[in-house]
This record gives structure tokens, sequence and C-alpha cells, in this order.
């Protein structure tokens, strides 16, 4: 199946679906680099931070709408190594204790 432009020109049905389908999967993107750096900063935050930056990073590249939340997601997760080199360096562990 062809759509048929205002100029007379025929474009595929694949071109028109990539362009939203990207941008809700890099939306997507942006919204679990932020959950992911939030919840590592409380449990698996030597696991959960890289996720966070990697997600977060993607998201940015792929042109999400959400970019704050894709921002806030890289500085949970760079907060999170850095929570993770302070409990390293302390205690000797990669979990928090109390006491």
């Amino acid at each position: 199946m062809t759509v048929l432009t205002t100029t007379g020109t025929t474009t595929p049905p694949t071109q028109r679906a990539t362009t939203p389908r990207r941008s809700s999967q890099a939306d997507g993107m942006a919204v679990a680099s932020f959950i992911l750096g939030l919840v590592g900063t409380l449990v698996l935050n030597v696991v959960l931070g890289p996720c966070a930056l990697v997600l977060g990073t993607l998201a940015l590249t792929r042109g999400t709408t959400r970019r704050g939340r894709a921002l806030l997601g890289l500085a949970l997760g760079a907060a999170d190594l850095l929570l993770l080199a302070a409990l390293t360096a302390t205690d000797g562990t990669l979990s928090w204790h109390l006491g």
C-alpha cells in the first residue's frame, strides 16, 4: 500500500510509521532511565546505575520529547555510581547497612 502525497509522489508506509514509533520508544527509555536511577539510589546501584546511564543516553540520541527525564536519569545514574564508590571506600561493601 502506498500513500499519495500532496506533491503527487508516493511514499511507502514504512517511512511514515518509523518516526512516531521511534519517538515513543525513546520516551519510554527516558522514563525507564529516570525510574532505574531513582530506584538505584536505594538498592542495586551497581546494576541499576549503569542501566540508567545507558538508557538515558540512548533516549537523548534518539530524540526523546521527555528530555528532562532522560537528563534526570543520567544524573541519578551517575549519583548511583558515586554512591557505590563512597560505600565501597568507607565500608568495603556494595550495599547499605544501618548500625
